[in-house]
């Protein structure tokens, strides 16, 4: 049996701590969160040589042990926690060859902590660029660590990490500093106190408001308690311990690091003046937004009309083949395959988007975005920060919201998670493109769709949505607080392939698990409810409608359709419906499309896959989705139901409704009260009704 150690990859961000992961995990990764806590918690398996396994942790970037966020807090409550079992057999400390003097301040923290601690250099590739060389034996024998020089672009160094991985019981755990020489007087009075306890693990708990878990309560309070000093001593004793730190890095790299200016390149400082200029940042941002949703349509048409074929044809094959046919077949058919096919059918454009999404952060471009677009949210009682979890809105708003646990401001991190569900994110896309798709020609304009426009309009509308209802909750709430905007800026790189593709890769089976979970309930509940009934009118459909329609010399085909029209109008899910059909039928919407909204609710994808299980049920003939909603017919006023009117109201609907009960959930865990989510869902579903309202009856 092959032995499995721990190793916990630390570092600041930035430093191509995510790349060194998975090129040691590959494929063997998972994402999850800490027990109890909603920060995000990456973990794979990596195999080492002489047989050993890693089990690799990819803890949040932090810039240093003194904790100013809740991500910064996790890598020190495990650190100090050698109970818990991710505790680090090895920590591999990340660091950016460019930026070395201000990661070795991590490095010597946890040097501090008596861990066998490894350095890795990453980005090796730009040292000949940047005129940098480092004298690696100078380095580890002055840090008491080994040193593995990699670069996660070209793929070296790899092995030669895993094998020092692999020797980590070598690594020496003596500190590279004594800190406590900073008041040799108060250190030593502290250490007669705990005698048995790690000097430095006692000074991060005097220091740090965290959480240590699973640690003995009562030994961490005493600890805690002993402040001989006042916060302010405290404070500067901190500051007096960086500047320590840094004064014997300086030393280090006066010896062990040379860089040549001469061969420095200024691109960077040309590209920054271009992507943040104060006009033509906007525009070109602008563009690449406009591009993006252009290759959205055009790139995904192809994928998506096989994808839709493929599960109508799936449909039909299951009840030609299933023998005896009978309630299984049509469960299958009906419920399973049409509710998942209505989802499945959006993954290519899902993808893209995901795809475009981590190109734009891979290459170092999303935190000039970030910058830019300080200058704008500070109007509205914003920072550029909380521009973070709106942009990354658009993937999906539960880790948005959980992103803004970086802003400091209690008022700005709270106006941030009450708007940010306005961004439009991926769950809305299904719902946007097939009734974008069913309402909006498909002409050009300068060689854009009207569709792409109608989409990206979409987007901006949400942005703007959120914007203003920052500037309206910053006038109301009356909370002080005070905030300053620092964003680091990385250098620009290609996006490592491998790095995108594992994002998109990851990313999209979320989506697809996440969503296909709910969907697959929700699809065979609807059934359930839509093919079964109370009452006569449901049980005897056939000679109803076989009676009705006596004198009309209806065919075979359109009779049937006729029985099980009227079955699914007085089955359970339409007994429902017809109840909030006359608080809906205003906006333009029939007892169907309600039934969609309300189920959408437990996620805002399951519309589609709603509406695709109701038609089938009401329907044999198993064509495409989008074309079952397109011969719907409005049974008042005639005519296609998803027409001009009734689609624009229907999309403005969803980019203001709160459609998602998980995203209220992790708004009640980050505010710590009901009261939020509460306010959040009636404010924009008003909102939403309002807007649809006054839509649909202008354009109809």
């Amino acid at each position: 049996m092959s032995k499995q150690i721990n190793v916990a990859l630390i570092g600041n961000p930035n430093t191509g701590k995510t790349s060194v992961f998975n090129a040691l995990t590959g494929l063997n990764q998972q994402v999850g969160n800490y027990p109890g806590i909603t920060v995000e918690k990456k973990e794979g398996i990596c195999k080492l040589p002489r047989g050993v396994k890693a089990h690799i942790i990819d803890l949040p970037g932090t810039y240093s042990l003194n904790a100013s966020s809740l991500d910064e807090s996790v890598v020190i409550e495990l650190l100090l926690n050698r109970n818990d079992k991710d505790f680090p057999d090895v920590a591999v400390v990340v660091s950016d060859v460019e930026n070395l003097k201000r990661n070795l301040l991590l490095f010597t923290q946890i040097k501090d902590l008596e861990i066998p601690c490894l350095l890795v250099v990453n980005m090796a590739d730009r040292m000949r660029r940047k005129g940098i060389t480092l004298d690696i034996e100078y380095l580890e024998q002055q840090l008491e660590t080994k040193i593995a020089v990699i670069s996660t672009r070209k793929n070296e160094g790899i092995d030669n990490l895993k094998q020092q991985i692999t020797n980590y019981k070598e690594l020496s755990v003596k500190p590279c500093l004594s800190a406590s020489e900073i008041d040799i007087e108060y250190f030593d009075r502290l250490q007669k106190a705990f005698p048995n306890q790690l000097l430095y693990k006692l000074w991060l708990v005097i220091t740090q408001d965290v959480n240590f878990g699973k640690t003995n309560r009562k030994e961490i309070d005493a600890i805690a308690s002993f402040k001989t000093k006042s916060k302010g001593d405290l404070k500067r004793l901190q500051q007096k311990e960086t500047i320590k730190r840094y004064q014997f890095i300086n030393n280090v790299l006066k010896k062990g690091q040379t860089i040549d200016a001469s061969q420095a390149s200024d691109v960077r400082a040309k590209l920054d003046r271009v992507l943040t200029h104060k006009v033509w940042g906007y525009v070109i941002f602008f563009l690449i937004l406009l591009t993006i949703f252009q290759a959205i349509y055009d790139w995904s048409s192809v994928p998506m009309d096989w994808i839709d074929s493929s599960f109508a044809s799936l449909s039909n094959w299951v009840k030609a083949t299933f023998p005896g046919g009978g309630k299984v077949t049509d469960l299958v058919a009906e419920g399973i395959i049409s509710g998942l096919g209505g989802i499945v059918i959006f993954i290519p454009q899902i993808a893209f988007l995901f795809l475009f999404i981590a190109i734009l952060e891979e290459s170092g471009y999303m935190s000039r975005v970030v910058f830019l677009m300080d200058r704008v949210m500070r109007r509205f009682g914003l920072s550029g920060k909380s521009i973070v979890p709106l942009i990354s809105g658009t993937a999906c708003a539960i880790p948005a919201i959980m992103a803004t646990r970086n802003i400091e401001s209690w008022k700005e991190r709270l106006i941030t998670i009450l708007v940010t569900p306005f961004t439009t994110c991926s769950a809305r896309l299904p719902v946007y493109l097939i009734i974008i798709s069913l309402v909006i020609p498909e002409g050009r304009i300068l060689g854009l769709s009207y569709q792409a426009l109608t989409l990206m309009l979409l987007y901006l509308i949400g942005f703007g949505a959120a914007v203003g209802s920052a500037w309206i909750l910053n006038k109301i709430l009356k909370i002080k607080s005070k905030s300053f905007f620092v964003v680091e800026m990385p250098n620009y790189k290609v996006p490592l392939l491998k790095n995108v593709a594992l994002t998109v890769l990851e990313k999209t089976k979320a989506f697809i698990f996440g969503a296909g979970k709910i969907i697959l309930a929700i699809s065979i509940v609807l059934w359930v409810l839509a093919s079964y009934g109370p009452g006569e009118q449901f049980n005897n459909a056939e000679s109803i409608m076989t009676e009705q329609y006596a004198q009309d010399n209806l065919s075979a085909d359109e009779l049937q359709r006729k029985i099980d029209s009227h079955k699914l109008e007085h089955s359970f899910i339409g007994i429902t419906g017809r109840a909030i059909e006359p608080a809906i039928r205003p906006l333009g919407y029939d007892w169907k499309i309600g039934i969609a909204l309300i189920s959408s609710f437990a996620a805002r994808e399951v519309f589609v896959g709603t509406l695709a299980t109701i038609y089938s049920v009401e329907s044999d003939d198993e064509e495409t989705i989008k074309n079952r909603m397109a011969s719907e017919v409005n049974p008042i006023l005639g005519g296609p139901l998803f027409n001009f009117a009734s689609g624009i109201s229907l999309l403005l609907f969803y980019a203001f409704a709160m459609q998602c009960m998980s995203t209220l959930a992790i708004v009640k865990k980050e505010t710590n009260s009901w009261k939020w989510p509460v306010y959040q869902f009636t404010i924009m579903t008003a909102i939403a009704y309002i807007v649809a309202l006054i839509a649909y009856q202008f354009l109809k």
